[in-house]
């Protein structure tokens, strides 16, 4: 791959790409004690905020270098550490709460301009016709280039119902597009659910937000009085993550109560936890125990879990706990690996940081770090194969967490015809009659064949791509 990208935006609309856990200050301090401090080195960083306060060629303000340091010491640990300012802390809250302003897209960095990681279901950027991999090249009438995520997330903000112009840059294409989008306040569904054939019940989880597991509870509800569900497709394609208690919750609705759905394992006595299928580790709040109050339904009848390479984090979690426990079956392709733990450490009442703490482990004690979860069916979109022919996994950021016992699991290296066979097909949206991984799903939920895709070596995949590129 060409250029790595740098730590993915939870910024740009407010998505949330990880698994949060809130530790306080608290925490902090009962950690091991601080080992003596270097003076050598830190002595050397005061030299050279001397230097630049007394000959960079504008006067530079304390507090921005000090900040600018801050998050340089974070982005250089590995993708998901990061430094929150006011903005990016104040957008972190309002994310998970469901609703947020922006254009609807999560963001990343390559090779200086800003990347779109995804565009949020339902929202104007998806409806404009943004597309994961899109280059954003300038904002109405500023390049990106060298821009930070937090600056051209700035210029795309605005008031709801005003015009933002995107120009883009996209494989396979060889003019820039221009797209005009009417920003609007984003409230992203994080639970949809609709009845199938035969009794089977369909579920998709878009982000794992603050009221996602009482939405599924209703969900659920409303399904089983529709029909007996005889069958369950749970759809985490394309879902980013989100709040760790959601990821329980939702594991917990389909698993007996008290199993295991993830442990978590780092330096420190409070990062080492393992979490079950229990009330006190998904309610947050909630009075009512609305998973104890589900139709027996949903514990016993036959289950699909769907995901592909952009399910991530918290989807991760619950496919590899249904996977486990053998509740239910994966089908679709590898997930994105994003195994780490991000917990949200605040330095004052508008500021954070967010660092990675430890690891996540499936019950069975397999690591999701940079490997995510193997499909029980592999089943790629279409009959040809995938969409979208290079989808970014966690093994191909820059700097990512090592997965510390497995083989990672890395994105096969695209060639031009990848883009151009595939640049003219419509994307699939999933849950419609066309949704190919939806139709193999409930091909085995009724005792039909399953068509899987031809499994090839990743790593001679790629070689053959490379060499097949280099010959050209």
């Amino acid at each position: 791959m060409k250029g790595k990208l740098k730590p993915l935006g939870l910024l740009s609309a407010g998505a949330i790409a990880g698994v949060l856990v809130s530790l306080g200050l608290t925490a902090v301090a009962q950690r091991e004690p601080l080992s003596a401090l270097p003076l050598d080195e830190l002595r050397q960083f005061t030299d050279v905020f001397g230097a630049i306060k007394a000959n960079y060629v504008e006067p530079v303000e304390d507090k921005r270098l000090i900040t600018e340091a801050i998050g340089g010491m974070l982005s250089g640990l590995d993708p998901h550490s990061a430094y929150l300012d006011a903005d990016a802390f104040k957008e972190l809250q309002v994310g998970t709460q469901g609703e947020f302003g922006g254009l609807g897209i999560e963001v990343g960095t390559e090779d200086g301009f800003v990347k779109v990681v995804a565009p949020i279901e339902d929202t104007p950027a998806a409806r404009a016709g943004v597309k994961a991999g899109d280059l954003i090249v300038r904002i109405d009438d500023k390049p990106t280039k060298g821009l930070s995520l937090s600056e051209a997330v700035k210029l795309m903000r605005g008031k709801p119902q005003t015009t933002i112009t995107l120009t883009l840059s996209r494989k396979g294409e060889s003019q820039p597009l221009v797209i005009p989008i009417v920003r609007d306040v984003i409230r992203v569904q994080s639970v949809k659910s609709k009845p199938l054939e035969d009794g089977i019940g369909y579920v998709r989880i878009t982000q794992f937000q603050e009221h996602t597991v009482e939405n599924l509870a209703r969900h659920l509800q409303t399904l089983a009085e529709k029909d007996s569900l005889k069958g369950i497709v749970l759809d985490l394609r394309n879902d980013p993550g989100g709040l760790l208690h959601g990821a329980v919750g939702v594991s917990a609705a389909f698993l007996p109560p008290k199993a295991t759905v993830v442990t978590t394992d780092g330096r420190t006595e409070d990062a080492r936890r393992k979490y079950t299928a229990s009330p006190e580790h998904y309610l947050r709040g909630l009075r009512d125990d609305v998973i104890a109050k589900l139709p027996a339904a949903t514990k016993t009848a036959p289950m699909v879990v769907l995901v592909n390479a952009g399910s991530a984090s918290a989807s991760e979690i619950v496919a590899g706990a249904l996977q486990d426990h053998k509740r239910a079956v994966v089908l679709g392709t590898q997930t994105f690996g994003k195994g780490s733990v991000q917990s949200i450490l605040p330095l004052s009442s508008t500021t954070a940081i967010k660092l990675t703490t430890a690891r996540y482990y499936t019950p069975n004690g397999r690591s999701i770090q940079a490997k995510g979860i193997t499909p029980d069916y592999l089943v790629e979109e279409t009959p040809d194969g995938d969409l979208n022919a290079f989808r970014l996994r966690e093994a191909d950021l820059n700097r990512h967490l090592s997965n510390g016992e497995d083989d990672e699991v890395r994105s096969a290296i695209p060639t031009p015809n990848d883009f151009a066979d595939r640049k003219d097909r419509k994307p699939v949206e999933f849950g419609s009659p066309d949704d190919y991984q939806l139709q193999q799903a409930l091909n085995f939920l009724k005792g039909a064949e399953v068509v899987v895709a031809r499994q090839e070596d990743p790593v001679a995949a790629a070689a053959a791509a490379l060499q097949k590129e280099t010959a050209r």
